[in-house]
């Protein structure tokens, strides 16, 4: 847990311990033990009613330099293991309360309650009351960013058949389980850890920390006295030997770390206003850009229909822009003997080659399948217009007599002329 900050309560003082250092005495009572003195000063913490060292803190937290965690004193919180079946896990944050009901003095109303999985069928969970996470929560409120808060005995080292105990003024901290631990005086631990024996039976090992070895070994019940491994030091001397932090986190329910919200409004409302302002600007000119735009399209389009209307007054408009180049490509013409021109021009042909043959009336008309001519034409006999439509066809386009009629020497046909199907 190097690279991990605790926060804590001592004596009703929160002290720091910034993250880093390495753990004074953590030797074995067997090595040379450095000077009490010397350990006092490496093992103390920075204390947060002093100015500087909220300034430190607050600093540190904004960087984000390492992970802080609050670690609530062992007296205030309950530790348990709580057996649950795959149906009650379902509900289990509703329920929990009422199935430990019968195992707290206190109405459950009053109090706080966060678990953690220790196994498929297993909880562990920590109990306080909720006035306790109240006050808390008042005392780190200048300490934004701490989101985990940790029973403070769940931070000591454990191993399995071990038990760790840290002396620590008139207070002893004890872990016993991976989820099991307590703080209680320093006065009662015999007659606990006694208890603690009864219960769960004797560890193969006790690693003590503290400051006179005589006086934390002749605390212990006698019965675990030779197992017993002392080592010179404090709460942060054991944390520094802990893997990692437990996964609980008392922050649950109605606790539950929330982003700093107003926090962070108050000190970018401003910014916040002036970004909206811009913002609001950039949009209503926006607005006045488009609608002009708008406007100048509608008069192009009303232009462009104008100047159709000028060229073709007859049909509907639908796209004249398109429609108008249809009608220009027809009017040139194609390599596929489409178009007008090229029509009048095969047409006069095919008239000029039959002497006597002259068209009366043309009418030519178009549309996206290509131009079409209907003709009138007077002949000296049925055989020139005959001759006259079978000209045309060899030329590649079709022509159809529709009908034909003598008129005295004369005789006068209609020819309707396209490209051939």
């Amino acid at each position: 847990m190097q690279s991990n900050s605790v926060i804590r309560l001592v004596q009703g003082r929160l002290a720091w311990y910034a993250p880093g250092g390495a753990p004074s005495g953590g030797a074995p009572s067997g090595g040379a033990p450095s000077s009490a003195d010397a350990i006092a000063v490496s093992d103390a913490p920075l204390w947060l009613d002093d100015e500087d060292a909220r300034e430190k803190l607050r600093a540190a937290l904004a960087q984000q330099r390492f992970r802080p965690c609050f670690a609530a004193p062992g007296a205030d919180v309950r530790l348990l293991r709580v057996p649950v079946s795959a149906a009650e896990k379902k509900h289990i944050g509703k329920s929990l309360p009422f199935m430990l009901e019968e195992q707290v003095v206190e109405d459950i109303e009053q109090l706080h309650f966060a678990s953690v999985q220790l196994d498929k069928l297993e909880l562990g969970v920590a109990v306080c009351t909720r006035d306790k996470m109240l006050t808390w929560q008042a005392l780190l409120e200048d300490f934004p960013g701490i989101r985990q808060w940790l029973p403070e005995p769940l931070l000591l080292p454990w191993r399995e058949a071990e038990w760790c105990v840290v002396l620590e003024g008139g207070e002893a901290i004890v872990r016993c389980d991976q989820f099991g631990g307590f703080s209680v005086e320093r006065e009662l631990l015999p007659v606990m850890l006694t208890g603690l024996a009864t219960e769960q039976g004797e560890p193969e090992a006790v690693v003590l920390y503290g400051r006179d070895q005589a006086a934390d070994t002749a605390l212990l019940p006698e019965a675990l006295r030779d197992r017993i491994q002392w080592r010179r030091g404090s709460l942060r001397s054991a944390m520094l030997l802990s893997e990692s932090l437990p996964a609980i986190n008392l922050l649950q329910g109605e606790f539950t770390a929330r982003l700093p919200i107003l926090r962070w409004w108050r000190e970018w409302r401003m910014v916040a206003a002036v970004f909206a302002l811009a913002f609001g600007l950039q949009l209503v000119a926006g607005l006045l850009d488009y609608l002009k735009l708008e406007r100048e399209n509608l008069a192009l389009r009303a232009a462009v229909e104008s100047s159709y209307r000028e060229a073709y007054p007859r049909g509907a408009v639908v796209d004249a822009e398109t429609q108008l180049q249809r009608q220009l490509a027809a009017m040139r013409g194609s390599g596929q003997s489409s178009g007008f021109v090229h029509l009048v021009e095969q047409v006069g042909a095919a008239v000029a080659a039959n002497p006597g043959t002259s068209i009366a009336t043309l009418n030519y008309n178009f549309s996206d399948r290509g131009g079409e001519m209907r003709m009138n034409i007077e002949a000296a006999d049925f055989d020139a217009v005959e001759r006259v439509r079978a000209t045309i066809n060899k030329s590649g386009l079709q022509a159809i007599m529709e009908n034909s009629s003598a008129r005295g020497d004369k005789v006068r046909a209609r020819l309707r002329v396209g490209e051939e199907s």
